[in-house]
């Protein structure tokens, strides 16, 4: 990808999916780092009160799937997860928590993320790892 979007085009770009129902918003947008944070609330929540794991791997999997994306030719190809590997560490109840994603190998046809979730403490929420295959187009 040429141009580098802002996060208010990532935002637009991300209408009606669901990074737009958990409340995702893009804070940082570059080829070697993606952050945004997310809501602890009604939509990220499980039944017991905390945040749920499933909004942290959707999170993590978002980020690193933007990332993926800016580091390709998205004309050519488009980037897709194989393989997401997650730890949970912390509970969250509310607040926010914050998402950064930064590459650990750009190749042709794999890219590998590590992306870490925070709360508003700076502590380690979740930890994970994601491989994205960039596949060409049809």
């Amino acid at each position: 990808m040429s141009h580098i979007p802002t996060s208010e085009e990532i935002q637009a770009f991300s209408k009606n999916t669901l990074s737009e129902q958990l409340g995702v918003e893009y804070t940082i947008i570059s080829k070697d780092c993606i952050s945004a944070r997310m809501p602890v609330d009604h939509r990220t929540k499980q039944p017991f009160g905390f945040l749920h794991g499933g909004a942290s791997a959707a999170l993590a999997e978002t980020l690193a799937s933007v990332g993926g994306a800016l580091n390709i030719d998205m004309d050519k190809y488009d980037v897709v997860g194989l393989s997401l590997t997650i730890n949970h560490i912390k509970s969250v109840a509310s607040g926010w928590v914050f998402g950064e994603a930064i590459p650990i190998h750009i190749g042709k046809k794999t890219q590998v993320w590590e992306i870490k979730i925070t709360n508003q403490h700076d502590q380690l929420v979740s930890d994970s790892r994601l491989t994205l295959a960039n596949i060409p187009k049809k």
